[in-house]
């Protein structure tokens, strides 16, 4: 996929410099009341890394988890507390161990590999996150739902599903994208938004 192979050649510094700059355009963008639940992701392969918007959200007093894979079709969200260990949870991932509380977050910062600036989101094609969702709007939640990227990863148009929710904003190394197309906390330049993980 051509969006992924743009994102497997950026350059190892620039990564770096990317995760950081786009925890200030994130931790700047996001509302939120002390002990909200938020899930972010620890990255793999080549994604943006998602630690230091981690660590602004903490200081401002969210409670954070992290998705862990059951099966092929369902993931949870697992307490991230810093005293406790990461295991491995399958994927080429970790995350917090079985004995970890599990959330149900109300913001969720997503992976992706392509997103669009309508709130479309290409995942990875396993759907996890996909029903995540669907569990958590049949609970009566209504979680914001952000996706975190490289700005390279942005493309005109995504095409969606009806079964697809559509992400409220993208965080990038060039600022936070509403879905609406309009640019907040930032120049986010280049092209953003969301469909499935």
């Amino acid at each position: 996929m051509e969006k992924l192979a743009a994102r497997d050649a950026l350059d190892p510094v620039f990564r770096i410099e990317a995760g950081m700059m786009a925890a200030e355009h994130g931790v700047a963008a996001l509302e939120f009341d002390p002990g909200t639940v938020i899930s972010a992701f620890l990255p793999i392969r080549s994604e943006i890394d998602a630690r230091p918007l981690m660590d602004k959200l903490a200081r401002r007093g969210a409670r954070l988890c992290l998705p862990v894979v059951l099966d092929r079709t369902t993931i949870v969200f697992r307490e991230l507390v810093r005293t406790a260990g990461l295991v491995d949870t399958g994927f080429g991932t970790s995350g917090p161990g079985p004995d970890a509380v599990v959330l149900d977050p109300e913001i969720l910062i997503i992976p992706l590999s392509v997103f669009d600036h309508q709130g479309g989101r290409i995942g990875y094609g396993a759907g996890h996150y996909d029903r995540a969702i669907a569990r958590l709007l049949a609970r009566g939640m209504s979680p914001k739902l952000v996706g975190l990227a490289f700005s390279v990863q942005g493309v005109d148009r995504v095409p969606t599903e009806p079964h697809d929710q559509p992400l409220h904003g993208v965080i990038t190394e060039t600022g936070y994208i509403d879905c609406k197309g309009e640019a907040v906390a930032g120049t986010a330049g280049g092209n953003t938004g969301m469909k499935d993980n």
